[in-house]
């Protein structure tokens, strides 16, 4: 079997932290979210692995390489447009060929990895196998409707429910899907709705398995299943400290503190990650936040957050919390007077201030 990650969508929903970094390596306990897709490809034996890109290809490619870090191949191929799941389907058919293979998409995770699925996909030979999880807002995903345990139909973000089983952003096909993306027309999106290229498998007396998943899944589109995404993993963690820790210093819980960081007259509470470099002087880091390479935390608490490379927080009065902050940004407290706000902000940039 191959690997197909889909890694060219825009990331609209992250906004502005997107404007300048793909969606998909947006890091997730310290880790970017692609790199656990990867890693449950190739932990299922899988080793030659295509990625589509887009506009941000350059980045990407940048961060994976040619997949050796893995001990797989990772080959490339350019999407001019996100023109949809089945249009990407469409235009890997070189690199895919006649084997089946494994669909995953780029900002997704699930927590139990894909290798059990893989194995019975192999065994059972069906022409798709989909992964389904209940969900209590289906009209914000392709729905599956089941019957005697059979799926008959699905439909690409019902207006009308017909159920709450939401397409997982894992598939797997055999070399049959490939005259289905190209029988069907796009949707009102203009969009190549890997949902119709299902359906018609199933129109064509195919059989396309279900599986529910056995534990959570998150979609890290958003910023709260993102943070969701953090804490969950997070909280799967050992403690481990290899940076340094001076005296007046208190860890507790599972903190992972990596070498070459340092922290001086502050407390972590776990389940929490500092990475190489940080800086955590005279404050708090409270349960459930990543904090990046290089940040820098003075005089100030989190919890709940993540913090991307090179920021810094900085005499905040108030604590901070479920937040995730880009890379390189300096957030503190001017000692002057009148007493103000000062803002340099982007486009779709969200600040609560609480009293």
């Amino acid at each position: 079997m191959k690997g197909l990650i889909l890694s060219g969508g825009k990331g609209t929903r992250l906004r502005p932290l997107t404007y300048t970094s793909a969606k998909q390596l947006v890091p997730v306990a310290n880790k970017p979210v692609l790199f656990y897709g990867i890693e449950a490809i190739a932990a299922a034996g899988i080793r030659h692995i295509g990625i589509v890109v887009g506009d941000t290809h350059a980045e990407i490619r940048a961060a994976v390489g040619d997949g050796s870090r893995w001990g797989i191949k990772v080959e490339y191929i350019e999407q001019a447009a996100p023109l949809g799941l089945a249009h990407a389907v469409k235009i890997s058919q070189s690199f895919l060929g006649d084997e089946p293979f494994v669909m995953y998409l780029g900002d997704n995770l699930l927590n139990k990895g894909i290798t059990p699925l893989v194995r019975e996909f192999e065994r059972e030979k069906p022409a798709a196998q989909i992964l389904l999880a209940r969900v209590p807002d289906p009209q914000m995903f392709g729905v599956a409707e089941l019957k005697d345990g059979r799926v008959v139909r699905l439909v690409e973000k019902p207006k009308e429910p017909i159920g709450d089983l939401a397409l997982v952003g894992v598939y797997m096909f055999g070399p049959e899907v490939f005259e289905s993306v190209n029988r069907i027309a796009p949707s009102v999106r203009n969009e190549l709705e890997i949902t119709d290229a299902i359906q018609d498998l199933i129109d064509r007396g195919l059989e396309v398995r279900p599986h529910i998943v056995d534990g959570w899944w998150k979609d890290t589109g958003k910023l709260e299943d993102m943070l969701e995404a953090n804490r969950l993993i997070l909280d799967t963690f050992d403690r481990r400290i290899e940076g340094n820790v001076d005296v007046e210093s208190r860890i507790e819980g599972k903190v992972v503190i990596e070498a070459g960081a340092v922290v001086e007259r502050s407390v972590i509470r776990g389940p929490a990650i500092i990475g190489s470099g940080a800086r955590i002087i005279h404050a708090y880091v409270g349960p459930f936040t990543a904090i990046m390479n290089d940040v820098e935390i003075k005089d100030t608490e989190i919890e709940h957050s993540i913090v991307l490379e090179g920021s810094c927080l900085r005499d905040l009065s108030n604590r901070v919390i479920d937040s995730l902050i880009g890379k390189n940004v300096r957030i503190c407290r001017e000692p002057v007077k009148p007493s103000a706000y000062r803002f340099m902000l982007g486009d779709n940039s969200e600040v609560g201030i609480r009293w």
